[in-house]
């Protein structure tokens, strides 16, 4: 019963956000100077630099500000979200990714943050190979989670070849044993598992050479200490959270390793 509640929430949230756009006036943070000059990331690859960052709520909730701020002030770096609440890769998850990007200027680093929305509402999960030359850019591949990666990667590549790409997995959630136990057997309405899923966006990475965070495998939180970093539903994080995982995050966008 708790699962079906939680699945009937998160699918009114989405029908919710789909109307919604990315505002990212509203979502631009700049670093502190003084803590920028003192920063252990000085000298760096990416100090300095430009980041945007595209994903669903995980990204852009107000609470993800307390990483994003750690981002700027250890890298110098002004970071702008384009990520809606709901979205998702997949052609039809919400304001998806993919618009996300085609509406984004040209920026250094850009961060792609996979939610769980693709698997929480049974978008198809797909493989490496959709949306690639492997199928002639198949534009119905666009509707898998990976064909929106791969779809994603091409055209950010194309707004701006030298750019860097960075890739966030999808982190845990709690509400039931599929969203946090890598070894759980409980798939979606599709047949895949959250961890198949999460395989697959590195397996998408990994055919374009593009490093990824697994913030699914090392962000330190289970379901021993999961109330103190997430919030009641179990699925977003909170402040704490967002500030145990900034520092990770920012050692990784550092050098993009």
């Amino acid at each position: 019963m708790k699962k079906i509640l939680i699945l009937a929430a998160l699918a009114l949230t989405t029908i919710a956000l789909q109307a919604q756009a990315p505002d990212p006036q509203a979502h631009t943070i700049k670093p502190n100077k003084k803590a920028a000059r003192t920063s252990p990331y000085k000298g760096c690859k990416n100090y300095g630099k430009t980041i945007a960052v595209f994903g669903g709520s995980l990204s852009v909730n107000k609470e993800s500000d307390a990483a994003k701020q750690i981002w700027a002030n250890l890298l110098n770096a002004t970071v702008v979200t384009y990520g809606v609440g709901g979205a998702g890769f997949a052609r039809e998850q919400g304001y998806t990714l993919q618009r996300q990007v085609e509406e984004a200027g040209v920026y250094d680093i850009y961060v792609l943050w996979a939610s769980t929305n693709d698997y929480n509402n049974n978008r198809e999960c797909g493989s490496w190979q959709d949306y690639t030359e492997k199928d002639g850019f198949d534009e119905s591949k666009r509707s898998t989670q990976c064909g929106g990666i791969n779809y994603c990667i091409k055209t950010l590549l194309e707004k701006n070849p030298k750019a860097e790409i960075y890739f966030f997995t999808s982190l845990r959630f709690f509400g039931w044993d599929a969203g946090n136990n890598p070894f759980s057997t409980e798939p979606n309405k599709t047949g895949k598992t959250f961890a198949d899923y999460v395989d697959a966006q590195k397996a998408c990475c990994a055919y374009y050479g593009i490093p990824v965070l697994d913030q699914f495998n090392l962000q330190g939180i289970n379901r021993f200490n999961a109330g103190i970093y997430y919030m009641s539903d179990l699925l977003h994080m909170n402040e704490d959270g967002y500030r145990k995982i900034g520092p990770v995050q920012a050692a990784f966008l550092a050098n993009g390793f």
